[in-house]
């Protein structure tokens, strides 16, 4: 798999590029898989949908809850609704951040909260 040096996220036609020359496909054999496989997450995503080695799709249930206006501080009802969450797998959130890396992130984010 080539890494594509760039500071932007990868767009659709970068990943279609990227997965088609790690796979053998056509550009557009990876756009219809990549069409197909969001449909069937939509589709099964209230019984929630494991993606292997990534994590899991899953439906949540919010409740009502006051919010505030940011704009004139009016306190605001916000009615209960289901949302769609995306939980990473263990290994692969360590794969990203080493679990060694987690206590140090911890301490840097709760000094920056002490400085507020």
């Amino acid at each position: 798999m080539k890494k594509i040096a760039k500071e932007k996220p990868l767009n659709q036609s970068e990943v279609c590029e990227q997965m088609a020359a790690d796979t053998g496909w056509k550009k557009s054999e990876v756009k219809v898989f990549f069409e197909v496989f969001a449909a069937l997450v939509v589709s099964e995503s209230k019984r929630g949908v494991v993606l292997p080695n990534m994590g899991r799709v899953i439906l949540v249930d919010r409740k009502a809850r006051m919010a505030r206006n940011p704009m004139t501080g009016e306190a605001v009802k916000v009615p209960a609704k289901k949302v769609l969450k995306f939980r990473f797998a263990k290994a692969f959130k360590e794969s990203i951040v080493p679990k060694k890396a987690i206590p140090e992130l911890k301490k840097k984010l709760v000094s920056k909260k002490k400085k507020k």
